[in-house]
């Protein structure tokens, strides 16, 4: 069976990034922060993985905190 599928919402990136909500949304509407797998109702979400590659390059401090 293939692994679990690992999404994000700016919650999660919020916390990951210990940021503010507000810079949460700011970082996720920057040209260069991955576009979302998904929108639903409830907001936008991401592959973890791909806001983890972001965070290496944009973030690479934070990369040795990654789950």
């Amino acid at each position: 069976m293939a692994g679990k599928l690992r999404l994000m919402g700016a919650g999660e990136i919020q916390e990951r990034l210990g940021v503010s909500r507000t810079r949460a949304y700011q970082l996720v509407a920057r040209r260069d922060f991955p576009e979302p797998y998904a929108e639903l109702q409830m907001g936008k979400i991401w592959l973890a993985s791909d806001v983890e590659d972001w965070i290496r390059v944009n973030r690479p401090h934070l990369a040795d905190d990654a789950p």
